[in-house]
């Protein structure tokens, strides 16, 4: 099974592929699709739903999964996180695949055992589970890793017989 990670974001956003086979989990690739700060926001909308397009068509991926808006103080930011989510969940409608939604506390609880990790933490823990030889970069990709980590387990869970 493989599983696309995303952490939306306007200026960027995160994705990470993993692999899920048997109990051993493969990453796949993992990055960031980026748009210029120049750019209205309906073009920069655009970029995220081509890149995110090209990236399912590439992998095709079994599901995507994203994480949940949570903000304590900018609600601009909220605002412009939750279109670039909106355009995450129509292309993943759009492909055929299923979605999984966490709260930033839901993926670090999986990934740490720690429901307030910071994201040194989680990027630290990304790298041992995962297997990669360098801290993976930039937060936003670290992050996706790791919401495409906390789904691959819950699909596993779900998969083990009663």
């Amino acid at each position: 099974m493989i599983v696309l990670g995303i952490d939306p974001g306007t200026a960027r956003t995160g994705y990470g592929l993993v692999q899920l086979d048997g109990h051993r989990l493969q990453v796949l690739g993992y990055g960031c699709l980026e748009t210029p700060s120049t750019m209205v926001l309906p073009q920069r909308l655009l970029l995220i739903e081509q890149g995110l397009t090209t990236l399912i068509a590439d992998h095709a991926p079994d599901v995507v999964a994203v994480e949940r808006i949570f903000f304590k103080r900018n609600v601009q930011t909220a605002f412009a996180v939750g279109q670039a989510r909106g355009v995450i969940l129509m292309v993943s409608a759009r492909s055929g695949l299923p979605v999984a939604e966490y709260a930033p506390h839901e993926v670090k609880q999986a990934v740490t055992g720690y429901g307030r990790a910071d994201k040194g933490q989680v990027q630290r823990m990304v790298q041992r589970i995962l297997g990669l030889a360098v801290l993976p970069r930039p937060d936003d990709a670290a992050d996706a890793l790791a919401i495409a980590i906390c789904t691959a387990h819950a699909y596993r869970a779900e998969a083990l017989p009663a």
